[in-house]
């Protein structure tokens, strides 16, 4: 068993709800909520059908959610050719934007790309993807996201594996004197597998169904953000 992070206690954990769980009828009532009940960034899941299975939102999403809310937004490409996207999602109000590793031939122009956008970039890791694929990727990172299921669905279970991946990632952003490199986790949260992933060194967590199980949004938030012991 890998040793607790040994910061674990001393980290600001940020929650990014996914609202791929909210209820689209009302989408802007409902990132407005999200806004009010402490939520740190807003997390758009794109998939277009072809780097995953399933179907979801683009840009004009983001765009009409934009006026309801001053949180960040994240939004998370799930798709085989990011590069296309970036620049409607930025000029649709995007803050952040994480690619796949898995889905891009030239990261490290892919990367540079974005941030000359003057948004914030990220690296998503899905499960069978070793960290070692970010080495010489770290400098340009805002946020490395590891996948704790297999991108696609919602309300996939939590795989214990990714515990590892989050712990070496961790160590070397450490080693790296990357502080402010956000390691979020994606995928199976609630306060019991959120503890564990904090545990191992990440900051920031994205859930979907656990936060809009019911209409508690800001105690279901703090729950994630300070899980019980």
């Amino acid at each position: 068993m890998l040793p607790k992070y040994v910061l674990a206690k001393t980290m600001h954990i940020l929650v990014s709800p996914s609202i791929l769980s909210a209820d689209f009828a009302k989408l802007g009532s409902e990132v407005a909520k999200m806004q009010d009940a402490g939520a740190d960034y807003i997390h758009i899941d794109v998939m277009d059908g072809q780097f995953v299975e399933n179907i979801t939102v683009g840009a004009p999403v983001v765009s009409a959610i934009k006026p309801h809310t001053k949180v960040p937004i994240d939004v998370h490409l799930m798709v085989a050719k990011p590069k296309t996207l970036i620049t409607d999602f930025v000029k649709a109000g995007a803050n952040m934007i994480t690619v796949h590793q898995e889905s891009v031939h030239h990261l490290d122009r892919l990367l540079t790309e974005i941030k000359e956008h003057e948004v914030r970039a990220g690296v998503s890791l899905c499960p069978a993807t070793h960290e070692s694929n970010l080495e010489y990727v770290y400098e340009h990172l805002d946020r490395v996201l590891v996948m704790t299921v297999n991108p696609g669905y919602g309300g996939q279970a939590f795989l214990p594996s990714q515990l590892a991946k989050i712990h070496n990632i961790r160590k070397r952003l450490d080693t790296l004197g990357l502080s402010k490199v956000e390691l979020a986790v994606d995928g199976g949260m609630n306060p019991k597998t959120a503890k564990l992933a904090i545990e191992h060194g990440a900051n920031v967590i994205i859930a979907g169904q656990y936060i809009f199980r019911n209409e508690d949004y800001a105690g279901n938030i703090t729950k994630l953000k300070n899980p019980p012991s």
